[in-house]
């Protein structure tokens, strides 16, 4: 990835920049504005007066991050200290994550990590492309929020291990590679990855319908197929429950997540506890979409935490979610750790920007 200014550079490390950029100029009369140019915005971060993105117009500097899989510690799968209290501050990185230059213009917060972006920055790096841009733009401030290209993509929660395992299914089932998939096809790739001996049917009825089901809310829009990137995400958090502990999966959470699980929990709850109904609650509410057809906003985007509940959009879907709950659960209590290792997975799952819910909470 390339490096405009290093967050540990001194001032004569930028004197040096500007020393290399006068002998570039010598050598090269045609690039002579550009280099003046450069010149002067170098100059600016060496007397503290900052720099905008758009200054750099180094294109080749601007190349997407090879990206490291994780590896397992091995003490992952023991249980973390995540305390109810004290609560955890929350604190966004102050320079850009791609170009590491402060500026006093408007950064784009993650809603899941501490990063920060500029909005040329992503652009030069082909992030942003036709109405992404708007939607980063109206969304990076508000309570929805906009997912970094680190924690939209599930996949990368994945050690190489776990990679090659998926893509040894994906091979075996006939997967194709970035192609979206139609129901029949979602359907048989469950029947195949399911499929143990000689039996050509892997699935009962029960479960054909819940892979519908799943399809359906991978479908959002209803245009009868799902893309490839948000079948990518659901094969990777299945497998994520298949192969690590739920203390592994807490491992993954971010203090943003940590924080707002901790609101909700005592939002939501009687002191210690909350009840099994409002734990199923918000099960599903990390999914609250934003309505596409609503006038204010056109966009389709996971909601990171439930919505407030003297929303409108709050009391319709509590209303909803209430007449599914069984009555029995009312009087069922969990404790923080329980609530927690609950909804672990459905938090990680709300991460993309998507419309889609890439894992589909039960009832």
């Amino acid at each position: 990835m390339g490096v405009l200014m290093s967050k540990r550079q001194t001032v004569e490390q930028v004197q040096k920049e500007v020393q290399e950029e006068k002998e570039a100029e010598a050598s090269a009369p045609v690039v002579q504005e550009e280099s003046s140019i450069n010149r002067a915005a170098w100059e600016r971060l060496r007397d503290g007066r900052g720099v905008e993105p758009e200054e750099f117009d180094r294109t080749s500097r601007f190349t997407p991050p090879a990206f490291i899989r994780p590896t397992r510690k091995l003490d992952d799968d023991k249980p973390p200290d995540i305390c109810l209290e004290p609560r955890e501050p929350v604190v966004n990185d102050e320079m850009c994550d791609i170009c590491e230059v402060w500026t006093a213009e408007s950064l784009f917060p993650c809603r899941v990590c501490t990063r920060v972006f500029h909005d040329g920055c992503l652009r030069r790096m082909g992030y942003l492309q036709g109405d992404s841009a708007v939607e980063v733009t109206e969304m990076a401030h508000t309570e929805t929020g906009w997912s970094c290209y680190y924690c939209d993509n599930l996949n990368l929660l994945l050690t190489e291990e776990e990679m090659y395992s998926l893509t040894e299914t994906f091979q075996r089932c006939k997967v194709i590679p970035d192609c979206s998939l139609t129901l029949e096809d979602f359907v048989r790739y469950r029947h195949q990855a399911a499929k143990r001996g000689e039996s050509s049917r892997a699935l009962t009825d029960e479960q054909e319908e819940q892979a519908a089901r799943q399809f359906a809310a991978l479908d959002p829009e209803q245009r009868g197929h799902i893309e490839w990137s948000d079948f990518l995400s659901h094969e990777s958090l299945l497998l994520l429950l298949q192969l690590r502990p739920q203390n592994s999966l807490l491992r993954l959470l971010t203090v943003k997540e940590r924080e707002r699980a901790r609101a909700t929990f005592l939002a939501r709850g009687r002191g210690s506890t909350i009840s099994e109904a409002e734990c199923h609650h918000a099960r599903h509410s990390w999914f609250c979409k934003r309505l596409t057809e609503a006038p204010s906003c056109s966009v389709s985007i996971s909601h990171v935490g439930p919505i407030a509940d003297s929303s409108p959009a709050a009391s319709s879907g509590k209303s909803q979610e209430k007449a599914l709950l069984p009555t029995e659960q009312e009087s069922r209590y969990v404790d923080w750790p329980t609530f927690l290792r609950e909804n672990v997975i459905y938090i990680l799952a709300a991460r993309p920007n998507s419309g889609a819910i890439h894992l589909k909470p039960p009832g």
